[in-house]
């Protein structure tokens, strides 16, 4: 088996679940919610299907943190010598760990909407006029944040794209030539980035 395998297969599983779920429920749960028969049914319906979703997002988001430490070990000898990896690891590092920080906001948000199984709400995210204050203040910074996390999530799927560019051998011979030619060393740069490329080819 390729030896970084199992740390992406992890990686991209837990973030295509944290993206899509995060996104699907924005879309598609909160508004489906108002279409209950009445704002206690609505609450009722947005809760159960966020709480279904919690522990399913936890697992993604494990996978995803336990596939991104696999992928930075495996490519530490890249982070040193090719230019351009370790930017883009420290861009992936604080978009992860932004979407961490919105998600756990979310969710403790999303634990007073749910103190009241059948509260009354216009949808998941929109308060009715009998909505108890605490929760709709809550619901209106759900009403943002419920974009926030498939949007960084969005861009960690991108910033992953460009990362697996950069392992092709191209890319890895002039990124180390970049590096190494900046500290005054052509010769021993095209050596070594040769060589590198050529076992990541394998």
């Amino acid at each position: 088996m390729v030896p970084n395998f199992p740390s992406r297969l992890l990686h991209d599983l837990g973030l295509a679940a944290w993206f899509g779920g995060t996104l699907a429920n924005a879309v598609a749960l909160n508004r489906a919610a108002g279409q209950a028969s009445d704002p206690s049914s609505a609450g009722r319906v947005a809760n159960t299907g966020w709480d279904a979703w919690t522990p399913i997002n936890a697992v993604a988001i494990g996978a995803t943190i336990v596939g991104s430490v696999g992928q930075l070990l495996g490519n530490k000898e890249r982070l040193a010598t090719q230019s351009g990896v370790a930017s883009m690891s420290v861009i992936k590092t604080a978009l992860t760990a932004t979407a961490l920080g919105i998600t756990g906001y979310s969710r403790v948000l999303g634990r007073k909407v749910s103190q009241e199984t059948s509260v009354p709400v216009s949808s998941g995210t929109e308060p009715s006029t009998a909505t108890p204050p605490d929760v709709a203040r809550a619901q209106t910074q759900l009403k943002l944040l419920q974009w926030a996390v498939p949007a960084i999530t969005g861009a960690l799927v991108g910033v992953s794209a460009y990362a697996g560019e950069q392992q092709r051998p191209v890319a890895v011979e002039a990124g180390m030539l970049k590096k190494l030619t900046s500290r005054g060393k052509e010769p021993q740069a095209r050596n070594v980035a040769s060589q590198t490329a050529a076992r990541n080819s394998r």
